[in-house]
This record gives structure tokens, sequence and C-alpha cells, in this order.
């Protein structure tokens, strides 16, 4: 791919919003990482924060959304029309890069540059969270071994993690023929506890805290046993103390982006990190950002736990969609998307209407972004358009992905014009729910008011280990819903809006250092498998040394 622009030297793009070279530790000439300094000396220069929008999405199909290239492009489009604008986006996991997606670092001309690493080693911090994540595990095992830990081996919850796809590693046995031989897993790093408090970390003290509270298991009488038992949380500070910084990269048009943390929205809270907005907020006077998946998972997600412990709150949001995805969702084969469909794409339009409904329920102006697609035809663009009138809802395309920031201008426009509009009367954030209540409760206003659902149910084993958790003092903590990111309910095959379902939750998961319980529903696993062509068998090294057959590259 050809850059609309030059890559800007990364100092001097850091110059550009103010940040000095002093402030960085560069990793080449084109990414680097910020100190935390940089936002004291950003708000002492420049009090007031930018504005900052939300972009999220309908539910995923196979047919493409490109919520990331829709970002980039939104930013771009912002800078094009001469306003400041910054991104704060997650990191690419090698999961899914060598997995389905083959990277997720935006297309077209509307990238975050350099792609090829940012979605793979890219400045460390996966390895690091990697790293930290398993040498507690390892020191969990060790204590078990010498009899120095009030756990006992069937009561350590702490797995294994890796950033892979590799569904063997989902249920494993360690310590085989020994005395504290027990039942262990692996879950993908993106789905460790340690990406999530790293993601919502203000500080490195604040990260100390937090995994000192992390609870890795239960004893028999019920107690929880905390990581800071274990006397290692300095040593994970320290693998963690430069991944906490948050990196500086590009756009292809060189828009600034902070690129930083990357938990999925299906198995965990699927935004970036909380001091990459805080940074981006510091240094732009529009801050464009994401939340994984469609706005039942990551939106809700953003809201409920990200904005409700740092005080965050979004001045606007965007709901991308694509022609394509929509006429899906109305019951269209993938093969036959590019056929024009206009019944097809207005029963679609159901699975929109409810992310609007959820999403215009937080009290924020939502724009939908029509991703424009080479064979989508103007008789489809205007149902789309009447939908969202009709709805009082902004409507605006976007071509980004072929044209860059020139064709995010119109949704750019829209977008900013939202937020001057709203400005005087935004009202506070209003959560789906209130911390006192029970988490039966917290699930079950998620299910009604986000999902459409007519109530949840409860398995025993997740009623055990709620019991359990509430017992230990937990009740109080947001819900973390891990959910199919393939239908607002929780079956993968019911596209659309759904109606007239429940939603089972089967067990749950304690994470007490990122402050939320992760209620599993229906089949998700918090360990992905690779699909049956895995996107790993399109890369490849030329002879010259170019890495091939990475999106966004």
């Amino acid at each position: 791919m050809t850059n609309i622009l030059p890559m800007i030297p990364i100092t001097d793009l850091a110059r550009s919003i103010g940040i000095n070279q002093d402030h960085l530790s560069l990793y080449g000439n084109d990414k680097a990482k910020v100190s935390l300094a940089a936002l004291d000396a950003a708000r002492a220069r420049r009090p007031k924060n930018g504005k900052l929008i939300l972009v999220s999405a309908i539910t995923p199909t196979p047919a493409g959304e490109g919520k990331t290239v829709t970002s980039i492009g939104l930013a771009q489009g912002i800078k094009k029309n001469g306003r400041s604008a910054a991104l704060a986006l997650r990191q690419p996991s090698m999961g899914p890069v060598f997995g389905r997606k083959g990277g997720a670092a935006g297309g077209g001309l509307s990238t975050v540059q350099p792609a090829r690493e940012i979605n793979l080693h890219f400045t460390g911090d996966f390895h690091a969270i990697t790293s930290a994540h398993n040498l507690l595990a390892a020191v969990i095992d060790n204590q078990l071994h010498f009899k120095q830990t009030r756990l006992a081996p069937e009561g350590v919850l702490w797995k294994r993690v890796l950033d892979c796809n590799d569904r063997a590693l989902r249920s494993i046995r360690t310590g085989v023929d020994s005395a504290t031989e027990r039942a262990g897993g692996f879950d993908i790093t993106a789905a460790s506890e340690i990406m999530a408090v790293l993601c919502l970390s203000e500080s490195l003290a604040d990260l100390r805290a937090r995994i000192d509270r992390l609870v890795v298991g239960f004893t028999a009488e019920g107690e929880p046993v905390r990581a800071s038992e274990f006397r290692v949380t300095g040593a994970m500070c320290a693998l963690l103390r430069d991944a906490l910084k948050p990196n500086l990269v590009q756009t292809a048009e060189g828009v600034p982006a902070f690129v930083h943390g990357g938990p999925f929205a299906n198995i965990a809270h699927g935004c970036n990190s909380a001091l990459a907005t805080r940074m981006a907020l510091a240094h732009a006077d529009y801050v464009v950002t994401e939340c994984g998946f469609a706005f039942d998972l990551g939106g809700e997600k953003f809201i409920d736990i990200k904005c409700r412990q740092t005080g965050l709150a979004p001045d606007a949001i965007v709901l991308v969609a694509t022609i394509r995805a929509l006429k899906m969702h109305g019951g269209v084969a993938l093969a036959d998307l590019e056929k024009p469909d206009v019944a097809a794409l207005t029963r679609g339009l159901e699975n929109l209407a409810a992310h609007l409904d959820a999403a215009r329920s937080f009290g924020r102006p939502v724009t939908v972004a029509i991703n424009r697609f080479p064979a989508d035809t103007p008789e489809e663009f205007a149902v789309v358009r009447e939908f969202c009138a009709a709805n009082g809802t902004g409507c605006a395309l976007s071509d980004v992905f072929a044209r860059g920031g020139e064709g995010g201008v119109e949704l750019a426009n829209a977008v900013v014009e939202s937020i001057a509009a709203a400005e005087k009367t935004l009202s506070p954030l209003e959560f789906v729910y209130a911390d006192s209540m029970p988490v039966r409760e917290k699930i079950g206003a998620i299910a009604r008011r986000i999902y459409g659902a007519d109530g949840v149910d409860f398995l025993p084993e997740a009623e055990h280990r709620l019991a359990l958790f509430e017992t230990a003092g937990f009740g109080g903590l947001p819900v973390c819903m891990a959910k199919t990111q393939n239908s607002i309910s929780d079956d993968e095959k019911k596209l659309g809006r759904p109606r007239g379902f429940r939603i089972t939750v089967r067990d749950f998961e304690l994470a007490a250092g990122a402050g939320f319980i992760v209620a599993l529903t229906g089949r998700m696993m918090r360990m992905p498998a690779l699909p049956r062509v895995p996107s790993a068998e399109k890369i490849d090294v030329s002879p010259d040394g170019e890495i091939t057959g990475i999106s966004g590259a």
C-alpha cells in the first residue's frame, strides 16, 4: 500500500502536538512510547480536554463492517476539515492476525502505520503482559509444590495465557504425576486480567495496587487468595513498567494515533487503555476511539466499565454499518451480497435499529456511518438514509477505504456538528445499572435494555460461583458480559434483531484487580480457535525481507 503522505518522523509528529522528545522512548523512526509525564505537561499547558467520539458498529458479519477503518478515516476527515484530531485505538492481538482477520490496523487509505509492526510484535506490550501473567502462574504452582500457600491445587482459578488462537490449550492438566497435579488451561492474552488491569490503570501506583488485589483462587473455606500473597507483584510491575506507557504512531495521513492495549470485547471489556485515551484528549481537540465488536458488547462495556471507573464520557457516538452486512442480517447469503436487494436491506435494518436504541439511551448524539463498498447502489444508500431520518438520527456516507480523509469529510462534518448541537444540553452519563444492584439484576438490566432479551437464566455452576464471589464481598463490582459477537442474543445463529429470547449465564469469573465480574454466556470461550484456513497461511516474507499478507500494510 502507498501512503497518502510520506511518514512523518515520530519525533516531529510528537512535537507537532506538543510532546517533547524527552518524553519519548523511540522504537525506530516510526513509533515511540510516551512517558506519563507528557500527560501532566499537556494538562498544565492545555487544561481543557478534547471532545471524545466513540465508534461502534452493528452486529458483525462475514460481509465486513470496517469499524477500525472508519475510525481512522473519520479522524483523517476531521483533520482534512482543518481541525485538530487524534486517535486512541487498541493494539491488534496476534491471535486474530494469524487466525481469521489477517490484521487490524485499518485498510486501504485509512490505516495506522507501520501496520506490519503494529500487527505483530509492535513495542512488546503483549509479550510483557503474557510474561507477567505467566510469572504469577508459575509462582502459584511453585508455592503449591513447597506448600507455601493457603491454596489447594483445586482452588486455583488463575490460568496461563498465550497470544495465539489455540483450542488445544483450553483445558490442560499441570504438574502431571506430582502431588500438585490439577486441571488448568490457557486463555488468550487479550482475555488476561493483566491486560484489563493495564488498560484501566491510571498510573504505575494504580497498576501495582490492582495487581496486588488480583484474586487467583479461593481457599477451601471460601476465602479469596490475592496475588499480593505470592510476593512477586513487584516483579510483575517490573515487566509491565514500560508496557504501561501509551504507544504513539500515525495514520496514513499523519494523524497522531495512540495505539495501546487490546482486550477483546466478547470476552473482556474491549477498549484501549485509559491512559492512551487521556493522552489523546490532552493533545487534540477531537479524539476518535473505538470499542470492540458491536454496541451490545464494546459500547455497553465502554460506558458501564471504562467510563464508570475513569470518569470519561463520550461526546458523540458513531455506529458503523454496511449495506452488505445489513443485507446479510436480512437473510441474504454471503455469495449473493453484491446483488441489489432492497427488501433484504430493509429487513436487516432491524439490527441497526436495535443498536441505535441502545446507543441513544445514553443521551449522546448518534451518527450512522455507512461504510461504502464498490457494489453498493444509490438506491440502497437512500433506504438507509431515509431510515435514519425517520428515526431522528444523523447519517453520513464513509468512503475512507478508497479515498482516505477526503472520503471521511462528510462523516466528520456530521459528527462535529452533532457535538456542537448537543454540547449545551448534554447530561451526565447514566449507566445501565447502579453499583448497588445485585449481580443478577445488573445482568438482567443489560440483557433487557441492551440486548432486548426477555430475561436471564443462571445454570447451577453459575449460581454456585456467583454465591462464592458475593459471599467474599465482590457483589458490588460491574459486570463484563462474555457473549458471542455474532448476535445480539447469546445464540450466534440468530442474526438481525432477535426477539423472544433469554440469555443463559453458564459460569462466572472474577477480575477483582480490573474491577469487574465476568459473566460467561452461551458457548463463549476465553481462548479462541483457528478457522479451517487461518490467515497465517497467507502471510509470508519475500526474499528481500518484505512481510506480505497482513492487511493494512
